[in-house]
């Protein structure tokens, strides 16, 4: 089923409870909308709580507050702007930030062993981003305008499609997920009637109260964090600011030190049948505390309060157990350990039940069931055993770690910020730890650490926890720390005393005192420049092991955070030394891909011309073999090209001309299979001719387009045809007693309309240029070896000195012009064959085809071999290339039922659609795609490959039907291959044709040309004119016959026609 559009928000608040945490998590916030994961138009507000202890329901009344006076002055409103209409609010609350043991940056920034394939952007899965996640793509699509409002310390999980009805909502709802009564006891659960209304909210309820709450399934409804507050509802919470004692809420009254704590309850609380009770400790509460919370129930009361079950979702809080923790973080019934976005040397050290959260893991590390990784840069041997999780260590800190078994053990690095110094600390507890354990009398962490090492003389006894007593040394007075600092706790003999000496004399925080210098800032820096360097290896991995793996997400991620100058160094080294010519050249298009990232959509077209001056130094290098030369001179040139999006983009264009040389050097390796046999050489004037058939392609087009052909490996099904009983294709020539080249291109053999004189080598060089009129005839002089454009010969002297003379060579194609049907690669084929007979050698066709793959690299064309395979060799085959160099391509003709051919000369009809085949970009976009390794792309590829093989078999068994579904199939893979490859008119055409065929797709890359059709009822051309002459806006459009040509490329030796001049002016 489809994703359900998300939520597009007008405002998205983060609460923060500390003042130096507001800058961090804004930046945060924004860093996601530059991900994509929030839409653009977006308000984000990090928002501080008005007073510490302000409470559940004043924190959220204050932050709506500050939203909406964001709002109204963004938009010039002088009333609330959540009754605009389609105002869409989401509170994120990010409470209790600073008691979560296992991540400075609080519940909400802990890091989940999640990677999402489809995001656009690759980065690092925090719990903030799950839950955005859900309320946006599965709770709030559907919902009316309102106010979400989520918690972030909790992990949830909720199905794509939650089954949440709001017909005839109001007032407000709670989400609640299913949990057993015995989790109950230590949460909230809701007690609601037969409609869904709530009753009652019991938090650690009695085992009646809980039971009361049993569904039918046995489990009870738990609250879950997340509430929705209609747009009447949330009007009604906002105008409560202004009214006291509740103004004292916000922070228009907290300055003063009057804020006022409403209590843990959260908002909803406040909508219930009841008025919330005082909690245990409040008897002695203020009287203006009691009349705000009963003046807010009064306020809320008659807005109703009902509950969405979403009963296969999952809820689970996070608790400051380090056991519970690590079950989350791992996965015991895995098949092996969880790899998120980190760089392992020697996975198979990791154990399975693991979990490692980018990490760079470079020599012998191994890890225990149950540990996790997370943050960490580390250098083996080392050994993590069971039960342990190890956070924000770099390399610096591995020597520690050598020598020694980890088990059962939190060891965390910390940023910090103390007395105006950055500077690390470490802390070391036991998974087993009780956080609010106190020890009794005598009784210290360690027998050699005395009571006095901890704690002030005044503490009680009765006072010794692990939050309070100072045991993490955060600066020693002669050198660094490290975990070695603590890690002698474990063996304190080891030494001599020597480590227990240096843990007095250093300066120590208890764990409470930590929390208090904290540097988030560095830490999310921290990890962020972690994350970036393990990606540097997965991209250096990923090009060198040729793996199917896209980089784009990873490229977008460097551009979007400002950090591609990294990313282009490690392209730019992957490159320069690759043995590889496809390794070099997908790296160069992932530069490509860089520096169009880097202009955000601007600059112009990606595909175009790269013959800028400045760059042919480099691209000579590259021409000359020489990579590390070529690949540093581009980078040379780059850094010239960065200041702005038109630049960027030109050079963009340059990066993938340099890959379009490599491209070329390694189709040339086809090079190898093309051979000829020398015979008599015609007499002078003696013409050759050749003609061949169009093609069609039925199945695995693209696959054969190089670097496709030789990386993946290609399978094309195609048939050699005649179009209106004729062979459309063609090319004569004979030696001239001139010492000169006469070329001519014409629609038709006897209708020639261009006409050239190459007298001299200059007049040649522009062989290259595909644009420039006879440039494939000239190219085919150079491939088969008549003329050496780059001999110090005269032309003259060349044709004299071998041949006695010169040539003329005329080609034609009857076809229009971006046919679809190969007419240019079918052509060129016909052109060198021609030539050959005229030099006096023969070319086999299975060289011939090589030889053509050789001609379009020389022409700079590029393209692949499909063309030269459907037209050359005759009949029904399949062409096949493998997935290595040299490119080889070997035929195998397809044996159908007698008969069958007859059948399919019946069915099968081509339409000109009247629309001139635009391919230029075409072939540039989907080698971009390709390099790219879009995992769309890549799976369709294969699967043009695979349905190749299917097409073959319905030919041989002779289905029309199974043939028109592979068809359709077909166009299908050919519209995800290059999009925009199907014009309107052609769909029109293409819809009205429909119930009359088996399939249908338009002829080679699409985007207009020829479409064939395979239909229903045989020899239906007269009635397909009459129902495509009853629809408007097709154009100038024409059906034409076709059959199965059986010939393929037909050569022959005409009479002498004598020559005596030039017969062009």
């Amino acid at each position: 089923m489809e994703q359900p559009k998300g939520v597009d928000w007008t405002v998205i608040i983060l609460t923060c409870q500390y003042k130096d945490s507001v800058q961090v998590f804004q930046r945060e916030l924004e860093v996601r909308q530059k991900r994509e994961q929030i839409p653009a138009g977006t308000l984000l507000l990090a928002v501080e709580d008005p007073e510490k202890r302000v409470g559940s329901g004043g924190a959220t009344l204050n932050a709506l507050l500050v939203a909406a006076e964001h709002l109204s002055a963004r938009a010039g409103f002088t009333v609330s702007p959540i009754s605009q209409s389609e105002a869409f609010w989401l509170l994120l609350k990010h409470s209790k930030g600073r008691d979560f043991p296992f991540d400075d940056c609080g519940r909400a920034f802990t890091c989940l062993p999640v990677e999402n394939p489809e995001a656009p952007v690759e980065a690092l899965v925090c719990n903030l981003d799950c839950l955005l996640d859900i309320i946006t793509h599965r709770l709030g699509p559907g919902s009316p305008p309102g106010v979400w409002v989520c918690s972030t310390d909790m992990l949830l999980s909720v199905p794509a499609n939650p089954g949440i009805s709001w017909d005839s909502f109001r007032g407000a709802r709670v989400i609640a997920l299913p949990g057993s009564p015995a989790y109950a006891q230590n949460h909230g659960v809701y007690l609601t009637d037969p409609q869904g209304l709530v009753l009652d909210i019991y938090y650690q309820g009695t085992e009646a109260e809980i039971q009361r709450c049993v569904r039918p399934d046995g489990r009870v409804p738990l609250v879950s964090g997340v509430v929705f507050f209609s747009v009447e509802t949330a009007e009604r919470l906002l105008a409560t600011h202004v009214s006291p004692p509740l103004d004292a809420c916000t922070y228009l009254d907290s300055a003063d030190g009057t804020a006022l704590n409403l209590g843990a309850e959260p908002l909803e609380d406040f909508l219930v049948g009841r008025p919330p009770e005082l909690g245990q400790g409040d008897a002695d509460v203020a009287g203006y505390l009691q009349s705000a919370r009963a003046q807010l129930w009064r306020e809320l009361r008659d807005q109703p309060l009902t509950m969405a079950y979403v009963s296969n979702g999952s809820y689970s809080y996070m608790t400051s157990s380090a056991s519970e923790f690590l079950l989350s973080l791992t996965l015991p019934g895995a098949p092996g350990a969880q790899i998120v976005h980190s760089q392992v040397e020697e996975q198979q050290l990791l154990a399975t039940g693991s979990s490692v959260v980018s990490c760079l893991l470079e020599g012998p590390v191994r890890l225990g069931p149950g540990s996790v990784l997370q943050h960490c840069h580390l250098q083996g041997p080392i050994h993590i055993g069971a039960g342990c999780l190890v956070t924000g260590l770099d390399t610096a800190h591995s020597k520690a770690l050598h020598g020694r078994e980890l088990r059962d053990l939190v060891l965390q690095g910390h940023h910090m910020w103390l007395h105006g110094s950055p500077g690390h600390a470490f802390t070391l507890v036991g998974r087993l730890d009780n956080w609010s354990f106190c020890f009794p009398p005598g009784n210290v962490p360690s027998p050699h650490i005395r009571a006095w090492d901890l704690w002030d003389p005044d503490t009680l006894p009765a006072e010794y926890c692990l939050p309070s007593a100072r045991l993490f040394p955060v600066l020693h007075p002669s050198r660094e720390l490290g975990p070695q600092d603590l890690l002698w706790m474990l063996d304190h003999q080891e030494d001599g005393g020597e480590a227990l000496r240096a843990w007095r004399a250093s300066w120590r925080l208890s764990w409470e005192q930590l929390q208090l210098c904290l540097d988030r800032a560095a830490t999310l820096a921290s990890r962020r420049d972690l994350f970036f360097r393990q990606a540097l290896h997965k991209a250096r991995h990923v090009l060198e092991a040729r793996q199917d793996l896209s980089l784009r997400p990873l490229i977008w991620a460097a551009v979007r955070e400002g950090c591609p100058g990294p990313l282009l160094a490690t392209l730019d080294q992957v490159a320069a030394g690759a043995g590889d010519p496809g390794v070099a050249a997908r790296a160069l298009a992932c530069v490509a891909d860089v520096l169009g990232c880097m202009a955000e959509g601007r600059g112009g077209l990606r595909s175009g011309p790269a013959a800028n001056p400045e760059w042919m130094q480099p691209f000579s290098y590259l021409e000359c073999g020489d990579l590390a030369a070529g690949v540093e001179a581009l980078a040379q040139e780059r850094d010239k090209w960065l200041s702005r999006p038109a630049l960027l983009v030109r050079a963009a264009r340059h990066y993938e001309g340099a890959g379009q040389i490599l491209i070329r050097q390694a189709v040339m390796s086809a090079q190898h299979f093309v051979s000829t046999e020398q015979v008599e050489l015609p007499g002078p004037g003696q013409w050759v001719v050749a003609e061949c058939p169009a093609r069609v392609d039925f199945s695995g087009g693209w696959s054969d387009t190089p670097p496709l052909a030789y990386e993946l490996g290609g399978a094309v099904l195609g048939l050699a045809v005649r179009v209106d009983g004729r062979r459309p294709i063609g090319a004569r020539a004979r030696r001239i007693l001139e010492p000169e080249l006469w070329l001519a291109v014409g629609p038709r053999q006897d209708e020639m309309t261009v006409k050239i004189v190459c007298r001299c080598l200059a007049d040649l060089r522009d062989y290259c240029q595909p644009h420039a009129p006879g440039a494939l005839l000239k190219a085919a002089f150079i491939c088969a070896g008549i003329v050496h454009v780059h001999s110090e010969l005269q032309l003259s002297e060349q044709l004299l000195r071998t041949f006695g003379g010169g040539f003329e060579l005329h080609t034609w194609s009857e076809l229009p012009h971006g046919s679809g049907l190969g007419t240019s690669s079918i052509l060129a084929g016909t052109a060198l064959a021609a030539l050959q007979r005229a030099a006096g050698r023969v070319v086999g066709t299975e060289a011939l085809i090589h030889a053509v793959l050789h001609l379009e690299q020389v022409l700079t064309t590029g393209g692949g071999w499909q063309d030269q395979v459907g037209g050359l060799m005759p009949g029904i085959k399949v062409g096949r290339s493998r997935a290595q160099l040299p490119l080889k391509v070997e035929v195998e003709e397809v044996t159908v039922p007698e008969g069958f051919v007859q059948k399919l000369n019946d069915h099968l009809l081509l339409v000109y659609t009247g629309k001139t085949r635009l391919a230029r970009n075409l072939l540039q976009d989907v080698l971009r795609s390709w390099y790219a390794r879009l995992p769309a792309v890549v799976q369709n590829a294969h699967s043009l490959v695979r349905q190749t093989e299917e097409c073959a078999e319905g030919f041989r068994q002779g289905s029309l039907p199974l043939l028109g579904q592979c068809l359709t199939s077909y166009w299908e893979q050919k519209k995800l291959m290059a999009p925009g490859c199907e014009p309107l008119t052609v769909r029109r055409m293409m819809d009205v044709l429909a119930p009359h065929v088996h399939g249908q797709s338009l002829a080679g890359a699409g985007g207009g040309g020829f479409l064939y059709l395979l239909t229903k009822e045989p020899q239906q051309k007269e009635a397909l004119e009459a129902v495509l002459a009853k629809t408007e806006g097709l154009g100038n459009y024409s059906i034409h016959l076709v059959e199965v040509d059986t010939q393929g490329l037909s050569l022959k030796l005409l009479g002498t026609e004598a020559s005596t001049c030039c017969p062009f002016p």
